[in-house]
């Protein structure tokens, strides 16, 4: 305990790191009051925006992801979400589109560029997600007063809430402890989750049944040290680099190595996975009584079916795949090496080195993202053997790996602050590993 206290006086000795934490936590509890203020023209009282925040299927899951603010009808009801799909659309471009992979070869000026085009693909993309939500989501009775101008303010007030939401994730990379949309969606989660506990624990559980409860804890230990486990998982390639002599003196000659992490996509395929599912349900929405539309919600709006399931790990598999080829560039870090006079013992350098870290990292990368997915289908398997739904949204899915990538990378984060400063880290043995780490060489 005295440890504890002593890095956290040290933490808050650090001026730059002091100011970061303070800034983020401005910036969240600016977020977070934002989620209780509840759209112009919707009567908040009203039972199915104040009994809301309980619904289930995936809407429940996305009203957690957004800490409660999609069930009252909060101006930030959609929060980033739109602006990932958006993300994930332009970062398709440019592996199709010669143009946008010339923009993104075109250094500061060409990611600039990129983001605009993201900003105004978010708009539309919101535009018409709030659409669906005002239509099909929000029921009609709570609407004081409907009508042409009410459904274009509200969704102009939607479009206006996303993009604050967007400027604030911004701000907390920028000014504050950095994944600012990572953390936004993590702070949402962790809103959820006192209320998740208890509900399991007394109105699932109760008095009579708190050995099972127990178990179900110690269960979700041994799922939470798993997901670290997957997280901070490497496979290390050693280098060696050539001995020089200049003027009078042999440089080099030293060894190191290479961390490839099992999981070098982080939480990313999960965040991108789940915003495509949650498309089909508001979009949905608006054709709920149509037979085509009916087949789909069922489909889509119950996160525990082995169809749901089926669909959002495929999806984890892909993207994992993709989002690490888009990370890691085999190219470059051989190139790297090369420059500088490494090399990896019995592959030459150049291309074979290139080709040799390809297969390695396809190698790790299987495992890893079939394991990513297992994980993500788990609350499935938990609301199978008798767990309740909030508490299974917990227990592995989606929830638990973005706050455990998250938390992760944040205290790697901190970390690097205090090293840099000659003071101890935050563990007594060995470092906090994020996914900064990944491709040190």
């Amino acid at each position: 305990m005295k440890r504890f206290f002593q890095t956290i006086r040290n933490i808050f000795s650090i001026e730059e790191l002091r100011t970061r934490i303070l800034n983020t936590i401005g910036f969240l509890i600016i977020f977070r009051l934002g989620t209780y203020i509840v759209i112009p023209g919707i009567d908040a009282m009203h039972p199915s925006l104040v009994g809301g925040a309980e619904a289930g299927g995936i809407l429940g899951l996305l009203n957690t992801f957004l800490g409660g603010s999609f069930a009252r009808a909060s101006i930030f009801a959609l929060g980033i979400m739109p602006y990932i799909s958006a993300s994930i659309i332009v970062q398709l471009l440019t592996f199709a589109v010669p143009s946008f992979q010339k923009m993104q070869k075109e250094g500061e000026s060409g990611r600039k560029r990129l983001n605009q085009y993201t900003r105004v693909l978010t708009i539309v993309i919101t535009g018409f997600q709030g659409f669906a939500y005002i239509k099909g989501t929000i029921d009609p009775a709570a609407i004081i007063n409907p009508g042409f101008f009410f459904y274009f303010s509200a969704i102009t007030i939607l479009i206006a809430g996303t993009m604050f939401c967007m400027w604030l994730g911004e701000r907390i990379t920028d000014k504050g402890i950095g994944n600012g949309i990572s953390v936004l969606i993590m702070i949402g989660i962790v809103s959820r989750l006192p209320l998740a506990f208890y509900d399991e624990a007394v109105n699932n559980r109760g008095m009579g049944q708190a050995i099972i409860f127990i178990i179900e804890l110690i269960v979700l230990f041994a799922v939470v040290m798993g997901v670290i486990m997957l997280t901070q998982a490497t496979r290390r390639i050693p280098i060696q680099y050539a001995k020089q002599v200049i003027g009078n003196k042999l440089y080099g000659g030293k060894r190191d190595f290479i961390p490839l992490k099992l999981n070098s996509a982080g939480v990313m395929p999960i965040i991108f996975a789940q915003a495509l599912m949650f498309i089909p349900v508001l979009l949905v929405g608006i054709w709920k009584d149509t037979d085509t539309g009916a087949s789909i919600s069922q489909v889509f709006n119950d996160p525990f079916s082995w169809q749901y399931s089926l669909v959002f790990g495929s999806l984890i598999l892909v993207f994992t795949f993709f989002y690490t080829a888009i990370t890691i560039n085999s190219n470059d870090i051989a190139d790297n090496l090369k420059r500088n006079g490494g090399f990896i013992p019995g592959v030459k350098p150049g291309k074979d080195t290139a080709d040799f870290i390809d297969t390695v990292l396809s190698r790790i990368t299987l495992p890893g993202a079939l394991f990513l997915a297992v994980i993500a289908i788990l609350p499935a398997f938990a609301v199978a053997a008798g767990i309740g739904q909030n508490f299974a949204q917990f227990y592995g899915g989606t929830s638990l790996l973005i706050m455990v990538g998250v938390i992760l990378d944040t205290l790697q984060q901190i970390e690097s602050y205090l090293l840099m400063r000659h003071y101890e880290g935050m563990m007594k043995s060995g470092r906090v590993k994020g996914r900064s780490q990944f491709a040190a060489a």
